[in-house]
């Protein structure tokens, strides 16, 4: 690992989206701290403890804002609104033939589609930031400025938190474009992981459970290595070619597989599921004095209902999102103007539906796994109480594995391109 990072220091272009990603996550992280105008740090800080922090559905906004949404700073949108947005627009592809064939345009219709995504991550950006607002004042938070009118104090305060949003999706997409990884995936990551140190303390000194709290780092770090298991595990399907005579030289008679990971997905399931499940925690921001409300958004956001939904959801997310990623139809057409087979099935039909069942067979104990991985650290928590499981949980553990790994990856293909070793053996 240790030669692999010093490899890629060595390589003066990866070396600088290396440090271009590490500057950008800085910089979100410097935003995340920075309050809007005119927010008082204390009484913010009481709110969220005073009342804010036993909404379920307000502790995991937190939690994925990086803590933001507590100090109600620049970032306090945090990532959700494009999250949002880009699954709005995942599932009109399926329901809406124009986009369907936007989509499999190529990089024009994919662009044109992005844009798109930006415009929508706006509009929800601004109704997010109008209801944080309205929750804010709710709980009684003094938001005031010298010399300021109350009216357009909070035009600023909405505004702000506005422009935050839109950066966040910027400063995302550079990451992706400029940088090494995801760059959306890659600000969860840093989100979630920023707020597991105080989390430790809270779990050491708040509950006073020591042995608890040993217990629990003990299996997250036990269960690292069988999510990278399944991350990397992957069913093969054999392909044959058949041999050909091109001019003088025969051709084809190769053997070689058809990759099909057992989690086709990644992580995409378990942030499309959580985000989702935490729409109506936003939506009930509009309401704070609706007891109905919140009490729907809270039941959506933690208890049996969520655990239930979010197995189902992350199911559907991962044969859904497979289904997008791989086409069966288009795989065995291809193969057969290639002329490759799989050996014992006709090819066409036979083989489209072939590949479709084992995709089928895969993707089901992958996305098992993951639903049951997510839910089980939330039930935990739910009888335990203890901060740590619920900040460090299975989802969490999970996003921030699987996006490491997807980070690595693609740092281990442009070290390969230069000779050099990468991480894995």
């Amino acid at each position: 690992m240790l030669k692999g990072i010093a490899n890629a220091f060595r390589v003066p272009e990866l070396r600088n989206k290396l440090l271009l990603t590490a500057g950008i996550l800085l910089l979100y992280r410097f935003g995340a701290y920075l309050p809007v105008p005119g927010a008082p740090f204390q009484d913010l800080l009481g709110a969220y403890q005073a009342g804010l922090s036993e909404s379920g559905a307000m502790a995991v906004l937190n939690l994925f804002s990086g803590g933001a949404l507590s100090r109600m700073s620049v970032f306090s949108l945090g990532i959700m609104p494009y999250i949002t947005a880009q699954i709005i627009f995942q599932l009109l592809q399926a329901v809406i033939p124009s986009l369907g064939e936007l989509a499999r345009e190529g990089e024009a219709g994919q662009r044109r589609i992005t844009q798109y995504t930006r415009y929508l991550t706006i509009g929800l950006a601004l109704l997010n930031a109008i209801g944080y607002l309205f929750m804010f004042r709710s709980y009684g938070v003094n938001l005031s400025a010298a010399g300021v009118p109350e009216a357009l104090l909070d035009v600023m305060i909405v505004f702000t938190m506005l422009v935050g949003a839109i950066v966040i999706m910027w400063l995302g997409e550079i990451i992706t474009q400029n940088g090494v990884g995801n760059g959306m995936s890659l600000i969860i990551f840093c989100n979630i992981m920023s707020g597991v140190p105080t989390s430790l303390i809270s779990s050491i000194t708040g509950t006073g459970n020591v042995v608890l709290t040993v217990v629990t780092m003990v299996v997250i770090i036990a269960i690292i290595p069988l999510i990278v298991f399944v991350e990397r595990g992957q069913r093969r399907i054999p392909i044959q070619y058949a041999k050909r005579v091109v001019g003088r030289r025969m051709m084809g008679g190769q053997s070689t597989y058809l990759p099909i990971k057992v989690n086709t997905a990644g992580v995409v399931p378990i942030i499309f599921a959580s985000a989702i499940l935490y729409l109506p925690a936003q939506l009930a921001v509009f309401f704070p004095s609706v007891e109905w409300v919140q009490a729907f958004a809270n039941a959506l956001s933690s208890g049996w209902i969520n655990w239930v939904l979010s197995v189902l959801l992350i199911v559907a997310f991962a044969y859904f999102y497979s289904s997008m990623v791989f086409n069966p139809t288009e795989t065995a057409d291809q193969l057969r103007k290639q002329g490759g087979f799989i050996p014992g099935v006709r090819p066409g039909a036979a083989t489209a539906a072939y590949i479709k069942s084992a995709i089928d067979h895969v993707t089901l104990p992958g996305a098992l796994f993951m639903a049951v991985l997510a839910v089980v650290p939330t039930i935990i928590f739910w009888f335990t109480g203890n901060s740590l499981v619920q900040s460090f949980g299975g989802t969490s553990v999970l996003i921030m594995v699987g996006v490491a790994m997807d980070t690595l990856s693609s740092i281990e293909s442009q070290l390969k391109m230069h000779n050099y070793d990468g991480f894995f053996k």
